[in-house]
C-alpha cells in the first residue's frame, strides 16, 4: 500500500523584515568583542552567501502552534478530508510555543494536541504528538506517516511543520538574520488509484559521534546579558561540510532504492537553509552519477522567507503544488525529492511520485 499526499496547507507570516532592518544591530564575536566591519557590509556578504533578502516572522500575538494551525487548516480544506476522520496529527517543531515576551517554550500540552484542539476534533481516536528532529522534522513525520499507512493502522494523517526561530535568536549574533517563522502542513492518505503515485523510498539518518552539537543552545554574544538566556546557536561551518557529504549520499541511497533512474527526477526540494549550500548539495549529488544540475530543478524561498527549520520544504512544496512560484510547475508522474538536514545532525530524503 502507497502513501500519498492528497492536500497541503502553508501559513506565511504577515511581518516582512529586510536585511537592511539589521543596519543597526551590534553585532558581535563569539568573545563579545565588536566586529571591525559596518554591517552594511557585514549585510551585503550575507545575503551573497545564504540569498536571504528578507523574512518573516509571526505576529506578537501568534505561536507555533497557531501557524500550525492555520497550515493544517489549508491542507485539511485542500485534500477535502472530514477532520474528524484524521487518525493522526504529527506535529514536527524544535522550540515549542515561546510567547514573544517570555524566554521559556511551553511544550505542555503538546503542540500537536493543541492543533487538535483548535481544529475541534472531538475525535480520541485521533491521535496528535510532537517529533523533534531538528529541521528534517516535517519529512520525518510524513515517514512516519507513511509506516503507519502501510502498517495499515491509518487512512488519514495529518503531518505539521511549524517553527517561530525569531523568538530564539541572539540579536548579536549575525547568523540571526537566517532565521524565520512559518507552518506547512500535508495530508497523507493510502493510494486510491492504480498509477504509481506516492512516496517511493526514503532515508533517514542521525549522526551524533562527532556532529551531535553543530546546532545547540547557548549564550548570547553580548556577555552583559542574563546568563539564563539562551538562543540557537550553530557551527555554520561545520554543518555546511557535513552536508555537502551526507545529504546527496543520503538522496542517492533513497533514488537507488526506488529504482527510478536520476534522469527521471524533475524537482528536488531541499530544506531553504542556505542558497550557496543547497546549490553545493545538488551539485555533489548529480556528481555521484556524473551529470550536470539540470536547469530549474530546485525551487527556491529563501530569498524572500529565510529559513523557517521545519516549515521550509513542505511550505515550498505547497507554494508550488499551488502554481505560486515563478516557472516552478509539477504535473502528475513527475518524480520529486524531498530532502533536508538539522540538528541531531538529522538527515533524510523522500522519493515521491506525483
Amino acid at each position: 500500500m502507497r502513501a500519498v499526499i492528497t492536500g497541503t496547507g502553508c501559513y506565511i507570516p504577515t511581518i516582512k523584515k529586510e536585511n537592511s532592518k539589521f543596519n543597526e544591530n551590534q553585532f558581535l564575536n563569539t568573545d563579545g568583542s565588536s566586529f571591525d566591519t559596518k554591517n552594511t557590509i557585514i549585510i551585503e556578504k550575507f545575503k551573497s552567501i545564504t540569498g536571504i533578502e528578507e523574512r518573516r516572522y509571526a505576529k506578537s500575538d501568534l505561536n507555533s502552534s497557531d501557524l500550525g494551525f492555520f497550515a493544517a487548516q489549508k491542507a485539511i480544506e485542500d485534500a477535502k478530508i472530514d477532520p474528524e476522520e484524521l487518525d493522526y496529527i504529527i506535529l514536527a517543531h524544535n522550540f515549542g510555543d515561546v510567547r514573544s515576551d517570555a524566554i521559556q517554550s511551553d511544550i505542555v500540552p503538546s503542540l500537536a494536541t493543541r492543533v487538535k484542539h483548535s481544529l475541534g476534533i472531538k475525535n480520541p481516536n485521533c491521535v496528535a504528538y510532537d517529533i523533534l528532529f531538528g529541521c528534517p522534522g516535517w519529512i520525518e513525520g510524513v515517514i512516519q506517516a507513511k509506516a503507519f499507512i502501510k502498517a495499515e493502522m491509518a487512512k488519514k494523517i495529518l503531518v505539521i511543520g511549524t517553527e517561530t526561530l525569531s523568538r530564539v535568536i541572539d540579536e548579536h549574533d549575525r547568523d540571526s538574520m537566517i532565521y524565520s517563522d512559518g507552518a506547512g502542513a500535508c495530508i497523507i492518505e493510502p493510494s486510491t488509484s492504480s498509477n504509481d503515485n506516492g512516496i517511493l523510498s526514503h532515508a533517514s539518518q542521525t549522526f551524533a559521534k562527532d556532529e551531535g552539537y553543530h546546532l545547540f543552545f547557548g549564550h548570547s554574544y553580548n556577555k552583559t546579558e542574563n546568563s539564563n538566556t539562551r538562543y540557537i546557536k550553530m557551527h555554520g561551518r561545520k554543518i555546511y561540510e557535513f552536508a555537502l557529504t551526507s545529504v546527496p549520499n543520503a538522496m542517492k541511497f533513497a533514488l537507488d532504492k526506488s529504482n527510478i533512474p536520476i534522469n527521471e527526477v524533475k524537482k528536488i526540494f531541499i530544506h531553504q537553509a542556505n542558497e550557496k549550500m543547497d546549490e553545493a548539495i545538488l551539485k555533489r549529488f548529480y556528481k555521484l552519477y556524473k551529470m550536470p544540475v539540470p536547469k530549474n530543478i530546485m525551487p527556491m524561498s529563501i530569498h524572500t522567507l529565510g529559513n523557517s527549520s521545519v516549515a521550509t520544504v513542505p511550505t515550498l512544496l505547497d507554494l508550488v503544488l499551488k502554481n505560486k512560484l515563478e516557472d516552478q510547475t509539477l504535473e502528475k508522474g513527475d518524480v520529486i525529492i524531498l530532502a533536508s538536514v538539522g540538528a541531531g545532525m538529522n538527515i533524510n530524503a523522500i522519493v515521491y511520485r506525483y
